[in-house]
């Protein structure tokens, strides 16, 4: 059954999708031969990379519909660990889009969040996407609402479906929408846990994107007719109108390709027919292919395979699938607008230009011919800079029309003479306008109004200021860096910043970030360069002639577009085989030496002035968070310090009972954490005790000395739970530190195992018996200590047999983004069932093992938000107990 829905759903993506074609500059190169071929055999091909494509097409276009939009597309998990790539985008151009093809799943964005907590995210504006995620809203700064959900099945999270859309007042606009993705999202995540569950690779995505025109929101007018031919065959199959519109029978028209084409061009069969191979090859026409027969009016065929391979990847011929179109008014309108004095361009979402008028081509030097057919920036190419992706991104999300002005250089190479005759060109500055529509573009070009600039003898428009911004596109780097940066609080965080967010953005392939210490530089952090290459340069004075270290001392930036400039500046100097160039930044904040980055390209490549700018503002962004990261280290190490000073060194021991206690610190931000945990000898038992103070800090470790020390007192005295608990809340309540605090006091007796337990807001400890039954202990508890001073904390008892382990723990150990506490508990309480079968067993393993083992996990993450304590504790069995 699963076989036959998906080969279903695959089927469905190919024949209703009709205008839904493959960008060939984004089509995923690396995922295989066959990774966009159309499925045309049994259940076991849906298995390739190709019907996994077809399957994220299908998702991709349901969504954009379901939650009315007009892009959108499909992250998927990769083979790298803690990298999601984009499988599918649709509606918008993939090179406009390159910097959001990879996702780091720990990044602010979030796209990152919905994977890494399974949460939906609606962002219904671009002011909530600023108040939420600010580094994605600096990259985007559009008028623009989003929506994303995790794709998932069962435990797995495949990736992530998300929509870009017109702008909402508030989320609660967005909610139906978002409710009809996420039935698709569960309907393609059961799809892609039956890829899983067919063996083979695991479902994953490491190739580009495949872009893909989503439907037009306006079908053609005038009259259509559809068909299919399989080239295998040349067996043709006609809906019911096409017979009506060709004037022929069905019989003859669908008797083969050839009488096919006849049907629709008589004078240009051949054409149609040459058209129909190619598109089979997976190389269909960029444009409707327009045919005017001798009699009847005018014709529009199109013809596609939204599946075929990249172009220049053998595969055998695929079905095609067309449309005939009698267009109606639509060549009228293309005649009005040929005589416009402006130059106008058609394009659609992807960025290929379908119409360009006349004068279109004279204003940008090109013949209709080299503009048709291509995408914008390579019919133009010198549109293809910051500043005019930066306002055709701005066209493509948002929905006010776009204005700017943009240079056309004077020595444009690909310059064409439309009057036929040689021709030379000056550069000039034109007006350029973009109006989005839901499938097309419309640019509109004319001569800027110019005058006489005062610095230079350069022209620049005149009314340059009033007609439109300029770009910002050169401050995003700076900007999504320094937001990032913020968020860094060790030198370790740092560098993976710069790492994630640097590299990137100017297409280096390595890194290195050295420290000033002791006027030596010693490496902070490296990838990418020969393993073992960067040993020699390791702890090198401030008086050595090298590039690391003369950009530090001269505070100058150093830039060598090839290695060979580099030799020739530096000989001798110590190579890795790469050839590329290499930039050399001084790390110089507030006029204190911090280090030096170096950044390394596999080619040689020039750096341009504003490039030369960004760099060395950034420079001076990662020498300010160093420089915070390493007050943050030594003032850390103080504080944890400190901490430990106020945890007890040992705790009080019972012949009759076996305690340990575990204490990890949280390790995002500079500042102590309130937990702690501690056992007392009360009269003939022990008490035992943990708590957390709220917020951290050194105030919040301070509360924590006084609840423990008042705790332990009336500990000493033997004083029942609840007094315990009321006598500390009252201490909190007169401190008055503006915190309160949770706490769990069992007052255990070794000799019976009988133990009288109260808890204040804490939550509820954790009794595994002899049998291996595990059990949440339910304790009627008050409200948190420090708020109520009439408060009452109830008393339980419960029973501790010989070999039973008691489990008292904080928050941080069970609490995750995004996850109900609950659910945390469950999975201690099933963790502690596993850990403690051998520490009941004579000769197991022993009450610190079981420790260990539960705070396994938590040791080994990298970010823990909060601090974690716990406290285990076991009657050891007697010789009665024996007997």
């Amino acid at each position: 059954m699963r076989h036959s829905r998906r080969e279903h759903r695959i089927r469905t993506a190919q024949v209703r999708r009709a205008p839904v074609v493959a960008h060939s500059c984004c089509v995923a190169r690396s995922a295989g031969a066959d990774e966009a071929g159309l499925m045309t055999g049994s259940a076991e091909d849906i298995r390739t990379p190709g019907q996994l494509a077809a399957l994220l097409i299908d998702a991709s276009t349901e969504a954009i519909g379901a939650a009315g939009g007009h892009s959108g597309g499909v992250y998927l998990r990769s083979g790298t660990p803690g990298l999601l790539r984009l499988a599918v985008l649709s509606g918008l151009p993939g090179p406009l889009f390159r910097a959001w093809w990879r996702m780091h799943v720990d990044r602010a964005f979030p796209v990152a969040d919905a994977y890494r907590l399974g949460v939906q995210v609606v962002l219904p504006n671009a002011t909530e996407t600023m108040r939420r995620y600010p580094q994605f809203a600096a990259s985007l700064p559009f008028q623009f609402g989003s929506l994303y959900v995790p794709i998932a099945a069962g435990a797995t999270t495949f990736g992530v479906l998300t929509v870009l859309r017109p702008s909402a007042a508030d989320a609660t606009e967005l909610l139906r929408h978002r409710d009809r993705m996420v039935g698709l999202a569960e309907e393609l995540g059961e799809d892609l846990r039956g890829l899983d569950d067919e063996g083979g690779p695991a479902v994953a995505w490491d190739g580009e994107p495949v872009c893909i025109r989503p439907p037009g929101a306006q079908r053609p007018a005038g009259r259509a007719g559809a068909f299919a031919w399989d080239p295998a065959t040349d067996v043709v199959t006609v809906d019911e109108r096409l017979p009506g519109l060709l004037g022929g029978p069905k019989g003859e028209i669908s008797a083969s390709a050839a009488a096919l084409a006849d049907a629709v061009a008589p004078d240009e069969a051949e054409r149609i027919l040459t058209a129909l191979r190619d598109t089979a090859a997976g190389r269909p026409p960029a444009l409707p292919l327009y045919t005017q027969p001798k009699t009847g009016p005018l014709r529009l065929v199109e013809l596609w395979n939204p599946y075929a391979t990249a172009p220049g990847t053998p595969s055998n011929p695929r079905p095609v699938r067309g449309l005939v179109v009698e267009p109606g008014p639509g060549p009228a309108a293309d005649a009005a607008a040929d005589l416009l004095p402006e130059g106008v361009l058609g394009l659609d979402r992807l960025g290929l230009v379908h119409y360009a008028n006349p004068r279109a081509g004279q204003l940008l030097h090109r013949s209709q011919g080299e503009l048709l057919g291509r995408p914008l920036w390579e019919a133009v190419p010198w549109l293809n800079q910051p500043a005019c992706e930066d306002h055709l991104r701005s066209a493509l999300l948002s929905p006010d029309p776009v204005r700017f002005h943009v240079e056309r250089p004077a020595d444009d190479a690909d310059d064409a003479d439309t009057d036929g005759g040689a021709a030379s060109y000056e550069s000039a500055w034109l007006d350029v306008s973009v109006h989005a529509g839901a499938s097309v573009l419309t640019c509109t070009f004319r001569p800027a109004n110019r005058m006489a600039s005062t610095a230079a003898d350069t022209d620049v428009p005149a009314d340059a200021s009033q007609s439109g911004m300029p770009s910002l596109a050169p401050l995003y780097r700076p900007i999504v860096l320094a937001i990032a940066l913020t968020e860094a609080v060790t030198a370790r965080q740092v560098s993976a910043v710069v790492m994630r967010e640097l590299l990137p953005a100017f297409g280096g392939r390595r890194l290195a970030l050295y420290l000033l210490q002791d006027r030596h530089l010693y490496l902070a952090w490296e990838a990418g360069f020969p393993k073992g290459f960067l040993a020699p340069f390791e702890g090198v004075g401030l008086d050595a002639r090298l590039p690391g270290v003369e950009t530090l001392t001269s505070g100058r930036p150093l830039f060598f577009d090839s290695m060979q400039q580099l030799t020739a500046a530096y000989p001798g100097i110590p190579l890795d085989a790469a050839e590329g160039a290499r930039a050399f930044l001084p790390l110089i904040a507030s006029g204190r030496p911090v280090g030096s980055c170096i950044l390394g390209f596999d080619r040689p490549r020039s750096f341009s002035t504003e490039e030369r700018t960004v760099l060395t503002a950034l420079a001076g962004l990662i020498a300010h968070a160093m420089e915070k990261a390493q007050r943050y280290e030594s003032e850390a190490a103080l504080a944890r310090g400190l901490q430990q000073a106020l945890l007890p060194r040992k705790l009080s021991v019972h012949p009759d009972v076996e305690t340990s206690g575990r204490y990890l610190p949280g390790t995002q931000g500079m500042e102590v954490g309130g937990d702690w945990y501690d056992v007392v000898e009360a009269g003939d038992g022990l008490a035992l005790v943990i708590g957390d103070v709220q917020g951290h800090g050194v105030q919040a470790a301070a509360t924590m000395g006084q609840l423990r020390t008042a705790v332990r007192a009336f500990a000493l005295g033997d004083r029942p739970p609840d007094e315990v608990l009321s006598g500390t809340n009252h201490l909190l309540i007169d401190l008055d530190p503006g915190q309160f605090a949770s706490c769990c006091y069992i007052r255990l007796d070794p000799a019976s195992g009988l133990a009288r337990a109260a808890r204040a807001g804490h939550p509820p400890p954790l009794l595994r018996r002899p049998d291996g039954h595990t059990e949440v202990v339910d304790l009627p508890g008050g409200v948190v200590l420090g708020v109520d001073p009439q408060a009452h904390y109830p008393v339980a008892e419960l029973e501790v047999e010989p070999g039973a382990i008691l489990a008292l723990y904080t928050d941080g150990l069970v609490e995750r983004p995004g996850v109900d506490i609950d659910d945390g508990i469950t999975a201690l309480r099933v963790a502690l069932a596993k850990a403690g079968t051998s520490a009941a067993r004579p000769g197991g393993r022993s009450l610190a093992g079981v420790a260990e083992r539960l705070t396994a996990a938590a040791r080994h993450t990298a970010d823990r938000p909060d601090d974690i304590a716990l406290l285990l504790a076991t009657r050891r069995a007697t010789q009665e107990d024996r007997r």
